[in-house]
């Protein structure tokens, strides 16, 4: 007597890939719903506007993202605020409340490290802020060091000197910038020092100026010890948001700080060298120095700006 077989169960081969589309998909629109809203729509609104729940809607748009439901509004009202700003004829008051901020109070609270600097100053450019800069050669090149008030705001690599003054120039258009001040010698050669010898550390304070999202990309290579590396992938886990590894790869070229924000010990999920924003022969410069780059095909120096453009993966 012949035993009827049961039908097999559906397949379930391409379920995920559509519950993926359908998350992403969902966690788009939750970001639309953000940017088109005058206040952040709270985390209740947000999931029922996408038909989700509301733990499993932050786990998914952190996934996505990079940052949660909160992060990503207020890194939305940082950029409308910047652009609002530099807008002609507006006014500081208008950009506050244009940008979502209930009350001046609230803004001016968090202002100078939203922007770096006081809203006037931002707005004006980075007029009234004293920046000092100088020039100074290693064995990666040139290396233009600039402290604020704050600490050292930018740190960048490259073979024109006049080049680089003109990318910090472009960065703080109206800053005062002091290139002939003696007393920073000392400052410029702490920093020269560190980068021939990134193991010593650097005992200078940083003034990091970057997104939500940056700044955790850059803590999270801050903690990645000198002779290791880590690549993409895993930055974009320990920061809790596995699916945004292109995320992390632009936050890595948007990195100013070179050496102190050790972007350069990023690499492939394979131990290949992908792109740096100052040149990949630096980045293998770089990690020989410090004893965690692969071997030396090269000399560092050959052709230190033949690549320039940032390519992560």
């Amino acid at each position: 007597m012949s035993q009827s077989r049961r039908p097999p169960p559906p397949s379930t081969a391409n379920h995920a890939p559509q519950s993926a589309h359908r998350s992403s998909a969902a966690i788009a629109q939750a970001c639309r719903l953000i940017e088109a809203s005058a206040q952040p729509p709270s985390l209740p609104e947000l999931a029922a506007a996408v038909g989700l729940s509301p733990s499993h809607f932050h786990r998914q748009f952190k996934a996505v993202t990079g940052l949660t439901p909160k992060a990503y509004a207020m890194g939305h009202r940082e950029r409308a605020l910047r652009q609002s700003l530099a807008e002609p004829g507006s006014t500081i008051t208008q950009a506050i409340y244009g940008a979502g901020y209930n009350s001046n109070s609230r803004f001016y609270e968090k202002s100078a490290k939203t922007l770096g600097m006081t809203a006037s100053n931002y707005r004006r450019g980075g007029q009234g802020e004293a920046i000092d800069f100088a020039v100074a050669a290693c064995s990666l090149g040139a290396i233009l060091v600039a402290c604020s008030a704050k600490g050292v705001c930018a740190v960048l690599l490259g073979d024109d000197p006049d080049a680089l003054t003109r990318e910090l120039q472009d960065r703080f258009p109206r800053a005062s910038l002091r290139g002939d001040d003696p007393s920073f010698a000392k400052q410029v050669a702490l920093v020269v020092g560190f980068v021939e010898a990134p193991r010593i550390g650097l005992d200078l304070p940083l003034d990091i100026r970057g997104t939500a999202f940056q700044q955790r990309v850059w803590q999270a290579l801050r903690e990645v010890p000198a002779g290791q590396t880590a690549s993409y992938a895993e930055i974009a886990q320990r920061i809790g948001a596995p699916k945004a590894v292109r995320a992390v790869a632009q936050a890595c070229a948007a990195n100013l700080i070179a050496v102190a924000i050790p972007c350069h010990r990023v690499v492939r999920t394979d131990g290949s060298l992908s792109g740096y924003r100052w040149g990949v022969a630096r980045k293998q410069a770089l990690l020989l120095m410090e004893g965690g780059g692969p071997e030396e095909q090269d000399r560092p120096g050959a052709s230190r700006a033949k690549d320039s453009g940032y390519r992560g993966d």
